[in-house]
């Protein structure tokens, strides 16, 4: 297994720092992320815009796949299936990830997005696993 992703480590998910979730666990197959809910993640209708829910759940699959990589690996999103339950105005928003299959060059992840601890959104995603000319610095 590669080198920990750092949870908290300002500049290393310039995306992530721009609408403000953070890693709050990492574990082998697992990622959890966190977001405060603020009045830039709005929509027009004052409710959290879906790109805000399908980026959470798209950086967490990359998390969590990315403990299962060998430095020399890397990963990118091929396609992600996301389903909106409900609304969000306000809170936190708490996605959790895991790995459901690592194969040698795919993964299979799903994504469950909980806003005070009711679900509002699921994610499935299909990553592609490649070799890099370099291994990765983290």
């Amino acid at each position: 297994m590669s080198e920990p992703i750092p949870l908290k480590s300002k500049g290393f998910h310039p995306f992530g720092d721009l609408i403000g979730f953070e890693f709050t666990k990492l574990r082998k197959g697992y990622s959890q992320c966190v977001l405060q809910i603020n009045k830039n993640h709005f929509n027009p209708h004052k409710t959290v815009h879906g790109a805000v829910m399908y980026s959470m759940a798209d950086t967490g699959m990359g998390g969590a796949l990315y403990s299962l990589l060998e430095k020399k690996e890397s990963c990118a999103t091929v396609e992600i299936k996301i389903t909106y339950f409900k609304a969000v105005r306000e809170g936190m928003l708490i996605c959790n990830t895991k790995v459901i299959h690592r194969g040698k060059s795919f993964g299979i992840l799903e994504s469950e997005i909980l806003n005070d601890n009711t679900l509002v959104s699921k994610a499935y995603g299909t990553f592609s696993i490649f070799i890099l000319e370099k291994p990765r610095e983290y």
